[in-house]
């Protein structure tokens, strides 16, 4: 393919790279809102039922926050690879990676249900002592269990396609999955129409049943509809095993999986110690939470936009392209971080309105809502351009350092000592939880401007 070089300037004044851009960063944004969504839609349903099956189901929950960011890792390792290739229009080892990719979230999904088949009431244990918790969080993981493979297949399918710039799908199928979720959850939980009344194990079925609907859908697009992965235009060939490519995508996968597990831990171990504060903590932390991630899905979607961005312009082969692409993305990531973070801000008044708080857990909530706001921009800037540019031109290893470091060895040692030995503020711990975010930004910028994070990964002789 000949590549016409151009002159390098700060910005992409390319009209197609935006044109292709902020389509592929909104339709994945309305996606993860739509799959925010359910998680919400479930837990106000069950938590209407009773206490116990939404206590029950949380923690089955905590189960597949694991299971989530294992998705995450396996379908951001494929996109890297994948994108590259894609830049330069070479279908084959695009699909032979997603076998790969396919046939690692099988085996790990396979794990995942054989443990909690096999030792279900040892694994909600490690997450509450309250028996009836236990047990009715038992009886949701009976049918949840099998939802883990399925959401591991149908994330990395979903991935594939990301990574040849088909978005599209996976908004309808979240959005289906909500209707469908909903549906069922209501029909269930409570006994509607006719139906018995099967309370916590109602809400598995709709889960599952959304589940096996995603798979079902994305498989029958790839089958019937698609005109750009055509995975199956080989018959099963991509399934043929491919040593060098298995270790092109290991290279890539082992520190993108690792920073994602590593997260994965942390993030329960800092809600637990904002657990054990005070109740009024644990509802304003809560209410605070529910916000920010709501405008949190619009830089993880950019974060996901700008991998895919980045990698097709590597693919392409004008590395003065690659820069100029990398600093566009970098701004733009900023200025949405401050609309973010105003919004947040002055939002956060009437937002606080629609909750019955206590004085004290109202004033909480208004603080850490201003400290999210600010906590915004910086996340804002350096998760889409460490995960999403510097991860996305291959170099994952400078992430997952970066990532262990700020969070293992410094985050989670000053919010035990902030909280348990100096006994600060609560909003004083929130902002040593989330300074990871800010601090961060420096040595993300300090990267990002040397420029040696671009990595050509593929192969000639694919």
């Amino acid at each position: 393919m000949e590549i016409k070089h151009l002159q390098e300037t700060f910005f992409t004044h390319d009209r197609t790279f935006y044109r292709a851009l902020f389509p592929i960063m909104l339709t994945i944004a309305l996606q993860n809102l739509v799959a925010y969504s359910v998680n919400m839609a479930d837990n106000m349903m069950l938590g209407s039922y009773s206490q116990t099956a939404l206590s029950g189901a949380a923690t089955v929950n905590q189960i597949f926050f694991v299971v989530q960011q294992l998705g995450i890792g396996v379908g951001d390792g494929l996109v890297v690879l994948n994108t590259q290739y894609w830049g330069q229009r070479r279908l084959s080892p695009v699909r032979r990676l997603t076998g790969i990719a396919l046939k690692l979230g099988f085996v790990l999904g396979l794990a995942i249900v054989l443990v909690c088949a096999a030792f279900p009431r040892q694994l909600l244990g490690l997450f509450t002592a309250d028996t009836a918790i236990v047990e009715s969080g038992v009886a949701y993981l009976g049918l949840m269990k099998y939802t883990f493979l399925l959401f591991l297949l149908s994330n990395t399918l979903i991935a594939a396609l990301r990574s040849v710039e088909t978005v599209r799908i996976s908004f309808v199928i979240s959005a289906v999955s909500l209707v469908v979720n909903v549906v069922i959850n209501y029909t269930l939980i409570f006994g509607r129409f006719g139906f018995p009344e099967l309370g916590i194990r109602g809400a598995a079925i709709g889960t599952l049943t959304a589940r096996i609907l995603e798979l079902g859908i994305v498989i029958f697009y790839l089958l019937r509809m698609d005109k750009k992965l055509q995975l199956f235009s080989e018959k099963f060939l991509f399934l043929k095993p491919d040593r060098a490519l298995r270790r092109d995508y290991a290279r890539v996968e082992v520190p993108v999986m690792l920073s994602q597990i590593l997260w994965a831990v942390s993030v329960p171990m800092q809600t637990a110690i904002l657990g054990h504060l005070s109740s009024d903590a644990i509802a304003a932390n809560s209410v605070a939470t529910t916000f920010y991630q709501y405008l949190k899905v619009i830089v993880q979607a950019m974060s996901s936009a700008c991998s895919v961005m980045i990698g097709i312009a590597i693919g392409q082969g004008d590395m003065t392209r690659v820069r100029s692409d990398g600093r566009t993305l970098s701004v733009l990531s900023v200025a949405i971080g401050l609309v973010l973070g105003l919004a947040l801000f002055l939002l956060r008044t009437p937002l606080l309105t629609l909750y019955r708080l206590t004085p004290e857990a109202l004033r909480l909530a208004d603080s850490l809502l201003i400290v999210m706001s600010v906590v915004m921009v910086g996340m804002s800037y350096q998760m889409p351009v460490s995960m999403g540019v510097i991860r996305g031109a291959g170099d994952a290893r400078f992430v997952m350092i970066m990532n262990i470091i700020s969070t293992w060895a410094i985050v989670m040692p000053l919010s035990f000592l902030s909280a348990f030995w100096w006994k600060w503020s609560v909003t004083a711990v929130v902002m040593v939880i989330q300074s990871d975010q800010l601090f961060k930004g420096l040595p993300v910028f300090l990267h990002f401007r040397k420029y040696n994070w671009i990595r050509r990964l593929t192969r000639k002789d694919t």
